[in-house]
This record gives structure tokens, sequence and C-alpha cells, in this order.
């Protein structure tokens, strides 16, 4: 393959036959997936907020594309339709996407690995941890920070706490999207019950309801009146709003159930020492979160004896990389001292692959390499740099 422009443009050619080759060694294969994608799959999974981010186009039969703002989402997709589906496989890729940045370039380059299909969850989870420090020790980066967090554990301490369903659908998005949660839930411990409502027969009916109820009862009720939406709001948006006005008539968070999230996003510092910590936790609560603790136990260990001291590892609880997809593991390797960005991130979205259209799951993770942000602090060893601008 010749070196493509955006490697010219950043001077990261000299790098890159280092890096695939050190994917590659690891037993994942080169994926090219097609520039040009449906946009249906990223506003789905990101939300219509990544469309003025997105470079969108419609084609002769009235289909949304966009070219490619990210490489998880079309190097799942190409797995998908591959017949590796469903079977272990891993992947390598190194190319650009677009994506409007204000202030930055919109063409840029990134790399990275996905992994499907393994169920051996906690080890495939080390493995990625340690081919991103790899990635950065092929820019001459040896110097990183690495801070991590697990959504499964928050996931599992709400699954135990037995909330309202959408009260646990909104926490978990608030967590994902790194929106601060300590206002959500202070104002979740306020109830509305004297509040009077217009539409008080369908929050009754709606009370205690998950959202597949909710949806049913408010797309007949629109069906009936012969309406798509109201005010721009989708059969959706408007299920979602019922679903939170009548969980706050149903009753507020309770304040035991509070006091136990506040102390779990609390939880920080070395991961074996928060692993004593969610114990800890889970035992003077009473809580059922124990697979999930060993899960992330298993993790710890596995890492460790890849050689990555776990001491140098910052853990928190309340760590999150910003995306809905993910569901368990989450990282981000940063500059010492200069990492308000990462240099690498990734994690693990053992539920993409369903949302992407597989009809059963398939256990999936992985990471993505900035490119831009490691060849602008790092450069590679002269003994690594190729022969030739050529990759082959």
């Amino acid at each position: 393959m010749t070196v493509t422009a955006p490697l010219r443009a950043t001077g990261s050619a000299v790098w890159a036959d280092t890096l695939l080759m050190s994917f590659a060694k690891a037993g994942y294969a080169l994926a090219e997936p097609p520039i040009l994608q449906p946009a249906e799959p990223f506003l789905d999974l990101s939300g219509e907020d990544i469309r003025k981010s997105l470079y969108l186009t419609t084609d002769a039969t009235g289909e949304e594309l966009c070219l490619r703002p990210d490489l998880t989402i079309p190097v799942a997709r190409q797995y998908l339709a591959s017949a590796q589906a469903g079977q272990a496989a891993g992947f390598s890729y190194l190319g650009p996407v677009f994506r409007y940045r204000d202030g930055a370039r919109s063409e840029f380059l990134q790399a990275g690995i996905e992994s499907f299909g393994r169920l051996d969850r906690p080890a495939a989870d080390a493995e990625m941890l340690a081919l991103a420090l790899e990635a950065t020790q092929a820019f001459g980066v040896k110097d990183v920070e690495i801070r991590t967090g697990d959504v499964a554990l928050f996931t599992s301490l709400l699954d135990a706490l037995d909330l309202y369903p959408v009260w646990r659908r909104r926490l978990i998005k608030d967590f994902n999207r790194k929106v601060s949660l300590e206002q959500d839930i202070e104002r979740l411990t306020v109830s509305n019950a004297t509040t009077r409502n217009e539409y008080e027969g369908v929050l009754a009916a709606l009370a205690g309801s998950d959202r597949k109820a909710a949806l049913a009862l408010v797309t007949d009720m629109m069906s009936i009146a012969g309406a798509t939406n109201v005010g721009g709001r989708t059969v959706a948006e408007i299920a979602d709003r019922f679903l939170e006005q009548s969980t706050l008539k149903a009753g507020a968070l309770p304040r035991d159930a509070l006091t136990i999230i506040k102390r779990f996003l609390a939880i920080t510092g070395d991961p074996r020492d928060a692993t004593k910590q969610l114990r800890a936790l889970a035992a003077d609560a009473k809580l059922d979160i124990g697979a999930a603790i060993d899960a992330f136990d298993s993790r710890v260990g596995l890492t460790a004896a890849r050689g990555i001291d776990i001491a140098e590892i910052r853990f928190a609880t309340s760590f999150g990389r910003g995306l809905d997809y993910y569901t368990g593991f989450e990282f981000e390797l940063h500059a010492k001292n200069n990492g308000a960005e990462p240099l690498v991130a990734g994690g693990r979205y053992d539920g993409l692959l369903t949302q992407l259209g597989s009809a059963t799951p398939i256990p999936a993770v992985g990471f993505s390499v900035w490119v831009e942000a490691l060849a602008r602090i790092g450069q590679p060893a002269k003994s690594e740099l190729p022969k030739s601008g050529r990759r082959s």
C-alpha cells in the first residue's frame, strides 16, 4: 500500500510499518473498510449530536451516507459481513477518518485494533492494554499515564440497587457521556409527587414500566391520534419523557441508594486497592455485585502477568470515555504531565455488534491510536525506521 497523503502531512510515515507489523505479529490482520459508510449506525449509536461533525451525502436511492468519522464501526460492519462473523477474529487498521473539529484538520489518521468473539474477556482486555502500550512505544513514547475504569461495575451496582428502569438507563447514559452524575442524582432525590400534570392518566399507566412497554403505549396513542411526532419529538423521545415523569411521580431516588452510589463513585487509585474497597462496599450494603468485581479482579491479575505495573495504573469507578456503546473495561493512555487529550483510548463494547445487526451477542474489545497526538511528542527509534517510503 502506498503511503497516504495524511501520513506525509503529519510526518508519520516513518513509524507506519513498525506499528502495523507489531499488530500483525500479535495476530491482527489488516482491515481496510470503505471510506464512505452508511450514516445511520453512527447517528443511532452516538446520537444526533454527532451529525454536526459528520460529512454527509445522499445516494440516488436516498440513503444517507458519510465519510467515516472513526474506524471501529466500519471494521465491525466489515467483520459481520464476512465468513468470520461470530468466530474469534482480530483486526488492525491505519487510515484516514473525517470529522469536523473546530480549529483542527477535519481529515486525520486513526490506527487501532478491534477484537471480536473472544470469550476470555478479562484476558482479551489485558491484551488490549498491553498492545496499546506497545503502540505508544512504536512512536518512542514510553512514559505514559494509564487511566482506567469499568462501566460494568456501575451497571452491576445499579442492577443490585433495583432502581426504576428509566433511572437506570438515565444514570448509565449520564455516566457514559461524561455528564456530571452528581447534579442528576441529587435531583432524583426530590419527589415531585405533589405536582399536578395534564397527563396524569398516562403517567399512572407507565409507573414502573420499562422502555419497551412505554414505547408500545405511546406508539398506540399516537397511532390513534394519527400523529408520528409532536413538536419535533419522535415517539421514542416522547416515551422517554413520559417515563421520566412517571418515575418522579412514583417516588424519588431513595437516600440510601444515593449514599451507596456516591460511595461507589468515590473509589479511585490503585486497582488492587479498589478491589478491596468494592468488596467492602458490597458487604456493607449487602449488594450482589461479586461477579463484576471478580471479573475486574481477574483482569487486574492478567494485566500484571503481562508485565504492566499495576501500581502505575490510575483506576476510578467514575471514569468513562463519553460513548454509549462501552459495556465494561475502558482505558486511556495520556502523556505524563501533558495529557489533556488521550494518545490511545479504547475498551469493551459487547453490545455494539448486536446493535449493528448481529442475531447473537458477540464480545468485542479494542482501541484507537490518535496518530497526530503521538506523532507530535514521539520519535521512533532509528533502528525501527523503515528503509523506504512505501508500505507493502
